[in-house]
């Protein structure tokens, strides 16, 4: 069901593969994600959807059920909901990828004086993990929100060239009653939006390996 995937935010230490060289321009072959595990509260099996662009420029995550909440119809542990995927990004030899650029998108419902907080990380099998991008929303808030992460190009991390190593994504969303009263309020934010037609979506950039 979720035959397609990656995401990822951004944030990074220089990775380039020797010889290698940033490149816009993407493989011709299209490129497939193979999702390996999904694990987390925010995305339970056949809740998620993957799509690749036919251009092999960006691919997008859509999930149906990540949602954290606190107040009225909450339970205790429903204010944090994550979750982590891990896929087998399939390119075309000789070229390397890495992402340039994570747009977050959901709908958002705070009472005054609640918060609520997106973040994301993600890494490479065998290679550190990058810092936690974090956003904020502050209540009162009924709308849909957008996050966004870029990388400058000398700090994106690409995969190693030759290698297949499975690509791990950690996103978050959180919310805090704050202020605001849970015995009488509700106080939410998703990661979808209240027509289900928003997508996280990840913007690659690619690189050509050096011939060996």
């Amino acid at each position: 069901m979720l035959n397609a995937m990656v995401a990822v935010l951004t944030g990074l230490v220089i990775v380039f593969p020797p010889g290698g060289a940033p490149n816009t321009t993407p493989p011709p072959d299209h490129i497939t994600i193979d999702v390996v595990t999904v694990n987390g509260s925010g995305c339970p099996a056949g809740t998620a959807a993957v799509a690749v662009s036919p251009d092999n420029k960006a691919f997008t995550v859509t999930y149906s059920d990540f949602l954290a909440q606190v107040g009225v119809g909450a339970s205790a542990t429903d204010f944090r909901k994550n979750c982590q995927l891990n896929l087998r990004v399939n390119v075309p030899q000789g070229f390397s990828y890495g992402i340039v650029q994570a747009d977050y998108r959901g709908f958002a419902s705070l009472q005054a004086g609640a918060t609520g907080v997106e973040r994301a990380n993600y890494y490479f099998q065998g290679m550190s993990p990058t810092s936690y991008r974090t956003h904020t929303y502050t209540g009162p808030l009924g709308d849909n929100w957008q996050a966004t992460d870029t990388t400058e190009i000398a700090a994106i991390v690409y995969s190693p060239c030759g290698e297949q190593r499975n690509f791990n994504i950690n996103t978050e969303l959180r919310v805090s009653a704050g202020t605001s009263d849970p015995k009488t309020t509700t106080s939410f934010m998703s990661m979808d939006s209240t027509d289900g037609n928003i997508d996280t979506t990840y913007t690659l950039s690619w690189k050509v390996c050096p011939t060996p």
